[in-house]
């Protein structure tokens, strides 16, 4: 059962990774537009350890794994992105949740899946879905176990499994190993050695859609973006990120984020491979060195 998931999800992000390709041929004849140093900067920074941890499901008491919220409101009405974290060992009875949600494992391993499955593991950097009012269960292992979850409604609320009810959405569990990356001899928004690998939506204009970047080893360049939404969320390892126009450098650790509206630049020096989830409705180009103009054409 395990394996023939594992092999539809194979055939399904390729399937993906080649619509994206055919969008993105499209939609770059549409963009054409430069940044310059008169932008007006709208960029932000989240700090890790500016986030504040909660109990993510109050009803278990000391049980329950720890929530922070990097953007949004969980208990709100809104999208919304935040962190989990799981002790080592923990495991969730069977339950539902009343929204779909996407994961991210940053560090640990953690495992997502109905309560009849064989354990399957998935490392730092792996991705999975987890459909509305279907029974699951989590689990975690490691010394530390973190992941990042997004939403696209709320509230995210943890409900029995006497109230599930089917959605038509199928779960996704993929280990990194098994993300596709495209490189500049793929697509035309990334000049030098950084990768983009698409994880769902589709890079349209004014449409949503998630992607992981990947820098390499000593990367120092620059992210452009135009999206009216651009969320960037570090995954692995740690960045130096500096905002236009400002002289301070941050350094962001796994579970920070980056953020920006319209037409911004995000100057960032990575001195180890590092990986980052980017949440975004607009088209975005990797430059491996630093330019304060540049056309997305």
């Amino acid at each position: 059962m395990v394996s023939n998931i594992s092999i539809m999800n194979k055939i399904l992000i390729a399937f993906f990774v080649l619509t994206i390709l055919s969008s993105c041929s499209n939609e770059e004849k549409s963009n054409n537009y430069e940044v310059s140093e008169t932008q007006p900067v709208t960029n932000e920074v989240k700090l890790a350890s500016d986030i504040s941890w909660e109990m993510l499901n109050p009803a278990r008491g000391k049980k329950s794994p720890l929530a922070g919220t990097i953007w949004g409101d969980r208990k709100g009405a809104e999208p919304t992105g935040f962190l989990v974290k799981f002790i080592d060992g923990f495991s969730s009875p069977p339950h539902i949740h009343n929204v779909s949600y996407r994961g991210i494992v940053i560090k640990g391993l953690v495992h997502n899946d109905d309560s009849s499955a064989q354990e399957m593991w998935m490392p730092k950097g792996s991705y999975w879905t987890q459909p509305k009012g279907q029974q699951h269960i989590t689990a975690a292992k490691g010394e530390e176990n973190i992941a990042y979850i997004e939403i696209e409604n709320s509230p995210y609320l943890v409900k029995p499994v006497s109230e599930a009810f089917e959605s038509n959405e199928k779960p996704i569990n993929v280990d990194i190993t098994n993300l596709v990356w495209l490189s500049e001899q793929n697509i035309s928004n990334i000049k030098g050695a950084a990768k983009i690998s698409y994880l769902w939506g589709k890079p349209t204009k004014d449409s949503l859609y998630g992607t992981f970047l990947k820098l390499p080893q000593g990367f120092n360049g620059t992210i452009y973006s135009e999206g009216s939404i651009f969320r960037g969320v570090v995954i692995d390892q740690e960045l130096e990120y500096q905002i236009p126009n400002d002289s301070i450098q941050y350094q962001l650790k796994p579970g920070s984020s980056f953020t920006s509206k319209g037409i911004a630049g995000h100057v960032i020096n990575s001195s180890t491979e590092s990986l980052i989830y980017i949440r975004t409705n607009g088209n975005y180009k990797v430059f491996s060195k630093k330019s304060s103009k540049v056309n997305l054409k």
